[in-house]
């Protein structure tokens, strides 16, 4: 009896509450999704910012992927919700996997994803890593991910959940954009994530937006253009993220080179193997099983604790850049809207290698130049259709005043330049 009274203590506790600093209370919707949540691959998230170096900037950007995840999965309860009111037919087991497939949609990210994509882990996206993981937890629990994967991916035949995985009105961009201003207090990123879900609807297996609801969705994209030049975009952050992909790559060089650095057990299986998109899918050299099991160990943590030990290094060029990235001594940024010159970039990283005291061919380990691109709406993908009151749809840019000025539509490239203050 006292077994059977635990049990169902259990089952009711997997009720949980959230209190959420943006949405206030949420609710956990089924026993699997808790599971899921409970399991320590989504825990991982906990010690992974959304914004990686953005605290930088702006100090209070110490959100967690955990909490983008809980909130994207409040949102899409809400979305599943209203379509059901407009008539939507949706599954209880359509709706648990939307709700998984969007739980987890995020969980392939890595420590400071971005730079690691660029460094240490090339050839594979965080979405090639969350299928991965997907596959594996669908392992654990014996095919109860089937659904989910099937509408992670988009092969499944009601196109429209997919939608509101990964679109232009998603409920990843609805929950990011929204949580990302509260937590940098840039007042210009706030949306009405509530009032564009409520406005959402379904035509033809494709996900729409009521025509009463056009003027949320505009404010929706100048918001997702002003918070890309304002906080993803900000030079500094672009500065700070350049710095860590030269200390990532000078590191994976090293251990190429056969130097034994100091590195946490899973950031080390990186830095001294070679993994490939085939290994995610095959046995090549190393299982899918064990590139899972070391990802799923490592968080920010083994990044900045390794760079902390880098900047003792015996190597100058890891020493100096690790010892920039832990005493925020970042790199100068220039923008501009042109390509800058070619004998520019080189004399700055002849003067960068003196300068550093490593070699006029370490140079480019301090001085970088690239490109950044912003475009709120983009056109060639699945676009944004609008239900009117006459019962036809029409693509937002169509019946928006706001793209007849091409504010929304038009892609914005700027350059930038990184180099040592030292060197100016």
């Amino acid at each position: 009896m006292h077994n059977k009274i635990s049990e169902l203590v259990y089952q009711i506790n997997k009720r949980k509450i959230i209190n959420d600093p943006v949405y206030g209370f949420i609710s956990i919707p089924g026993d699997f999704v808790f599971d899921l949540i409970e399991h320590p691959w989504f825990q991982r998230l906990r010690n992974i910012k959304q914004l990686g170096l953005t605290n930088f900037v702006y100090p209070g950007a110490n959100h967690t992927r955990f909490q983008h995840g809980l909130g994207v999965l409040h949102l899409m309860e809400m979305a599943i919700s209203t379509l059901r009111l407009k008539g939507t037919l949706i599954s209880q087991e359509e709706e648990e996997a939307t709700y998984v497939a969007i739980l987890l949609h995020d969980i392939g990210h890595g420590p400071f994803s971005h730079a690691l994509e660029n460094s240490i882990i090339t050839g594979i996206t965080h979405e090639d890593l969350s299928l991965l993981l997907m596959k594996k937890l669908n392992e654990e629990f014996s095919g109860k991910l089937d659904l989910a994967i099937e509408i992670f991916q988009g092969s499944y035949k009601r196109r429209f959940l997919h939608e509101l995985i990964s679109g232009q009105m998603d409920m990843d961009r609805l929950d990011y954009l929204r949580r990302d201003c509260f937590f940098t207090g840039v007042i210009e990123g706030s949306v009405g994530s509530d009032r564009i879900i409520r406005m959402l609807n379904v035509v033809d297996d494709t996900l729409v937006a009521d025509e009463k609801g056009i003027y949320s969705l505009e404010k929706f994209l100048i918001a997702r253009r002003l918070m890309y030049w304002q906080v993803y975009m900000h030079k500094t952050v672009i500065a700070s993220e350049s710095l860590l992909v030269s200390i990532l790559r000078r590191a994976k060089e090293l251990a190429e080179e056969g130097k034994d650095l100091y590195a946490t057990p899973a950031l080390r299986f990186f830095l001294y193997n070679k993994i490939t998109r085939a290994d995610l899918d095959k046995d090549v050299l190393f299982t899918p099983a064990i590139i899972a099991s070391n990802f799923t160990r490592m968080d920010d943590c083994d990044i900045m604790v390794s760079a902390r030990y880098w900047a003792d290094n015996s190597d100058r060029v890891l020493a100096d850049l690790s010892r920039r990235l832990c005493q925020r001594d970042l790199f100068a940024v220039e923008l501009q809207d042109h390509p800058f010159p070619p004998e520019r970039v080189n004399d700055l990283i002849t003067r960068a290698g003196d300068l550093m005291k490593a070699g006029q061919e370490f140079g480019d380990y301090f001085v970088f130049t690239d490109s950044i691109s912003n475009l709120a709406y983009a056109p060639d993908a699945t676009e944004i259709k609008i239900l009117l009151k006459n019962g036809t749809t029409a693509d937002i840019s169509t019946v928006s005043d706001m793209f007849y000025h091409s504010f929304l539509s038009e892609r914005i490239t700027k350059y930038f330049l990184c180099y040592p203050k030292e060197c100016r």
